[in-house]
């Protein structure tokens, strides 16, 4: 999509750099192949860098646009230096998409603490040091750039059973809201933005469930989002012009009834 009279469109961003996390399948794949065919440099990052270097080979098979990292967001070292890479290779980022994320289903009566801690480790600690770095770099390169975080319905109400997991997608939510106001506060010209699925056909609800049976059961209930329909939300959000920030958006497959 090509810039328009009124600034909308990807070419706004051509040439620039995302880095996106949870790059290795799913949404954070999709989102990688979608940002590189529209014309971005994409740093995919996530602990599997092999298969993140699958994912971007696949969209990009001359390797000249893309940078396959090896990064847990839980280590702060490990961010820092797939920062340290991207700068490297390209410059910097200017675009953050904060997607890596999971989840354990268990009541809070009988949860696990190394589950507990895995989810606040992952779904808010480490969105909150990508983002940190990610802002350092965008304002050494300028001070324009945009943030998305990938949420989730959970972070808009409570699913039975899924109180951790809900209250970290429900951090997710306040953390966009303060960094507006902070970027506000500074007068940063960067955006931030969310986006909130509901069910998306992916493989979260195996590992969420613990049974790919119980997932494939979920998702044949009714037909659930596909990974690319997150990633034409992020690409909405990063068409907008400059004084345009789409601060959230909700995804629900159409028939999901909460």
């Amino acid at each position: 999509m090509a810039t328009t009279a009124d600034g909308y469109g990807m070419a706004q961003w051509q040439g620039k750099t995302a880095l996106v996390t949870g790059a290795s399948n799913g949404i954070g794949a999709a989102l990688a192949g979608r940002l590189l065919r529209e014309g971005m440099h994409v740093v995919g990052c996530a602990r599997r860098q092999d298969r993140v270097a699958e994912v971007l080979t696949a969209a990009d098979t001359s390797g000249q646009n893309s940078l396959a990292v090896e990064c847990d967001v839980r280590d702060e070292k490990s961010v820092q230096k797939a920062f340290a890479a991207a700068r490297k290779r390209f410059g910097g980022v200017d675009v953050l998409i904060n997607n890596a994320g999971l989840g354990h289903a268990n009541p809070l009566a009988e949860g696990k603490v190394d589950e507990w801690r895995e989810m606040l480790d992952v779904n808010v600690l480490g969105l909150c040091i990508c983002t940190r770095d990610a802002l350092a770099d965008m304002r050494a390169r300028g001070g324009r750039g945009h943030i998305i975080h990938i949420g989730s319905m959970a972070g808009q109400r409570v699913p039975a059973g899924a109180g951790l997991y809900a209250a970290t997608k429900h951090a997710v939510r306040a953390l966009t809201e303060a960094l507006r106001i902070e970027l506000r506060e500074n007068n940063d010209p960067i955006r931030v933005g969310e986006i909130c699925p509901g069910f998306v056909e992916t493989g979260f609800a195996g590992h969420y469930m613990k049974s790919e049976e119980k997932a494939r059961e979920v998702y044949s209930r009714f037909k659930v989002l596909e990974a690319d329909d997150v990633a034409e939300g992020v690409v909405y959000m990063l068409s907008c012009p400059e004084h345009v920030q789409v601060h959230d958006i909700l995804l629900r497959p159409t028939e999901q009834p909460t």
